[in-house]
């Protein structure tokens, strides 16, 4: 399930970027960034805790933009386009805010299929 909601996270970052421009795109797009950290997070520990796994997100997302408060990002994403689009290259204040948003947002959503019932859960029981 997170590897799909990872995709999903990409195809709407994608689209919120084509078919969007100015700040909302550009803020939308740093929300969908700390949400998918948090979809590759559940993905690698898929029994991560919902809170664990956003506040993961979020110091990772606000990490990479502090990073960029050094020529690292920059010049790595001179040399490739995979290194700009993960570590973009100029610092921003405001993302982190939106950052603190997305994670808010995979927090909630995360939460939200935790409680789902678990349809094998009954079947499990009466095996055991």
């Amino acid at each position: 399930m997170a590897g799909v909601c990872a995709v999903l996270t990409v195809a709407a970052g994608l689209g919120v970027r084509s078919v969007g421009s100015g700040d909302a795109a550009k803020y939308t797009g740093d929300a969908l960034y700390t949400v998918l950290v948090q979809a590759l997070v559940v993905v690698v520990a898929p029994r991560v805790r919902p809170l664990t796994a956003a506040l993961v997100a979020l110091a990772v997302s606000c990490g990479v933009e502090l990073l960029q408060l050094t020529d690292v990002p920059a010049e790595l994403a001179a040399r490739s386009e995979i290194a700009r689009l993960v570590l973009g290259s100029t610092f921003n204040a405001p993302d982190l805010f939106w950052y603190g948003v997305g994670a808010a947002a995979g927090w909630a959503v995360h939460a939200a299929l935790g409680r789902r019932p678990d349809r094998n859960r009954d079947t499990q029981l009466v095996r055991e």
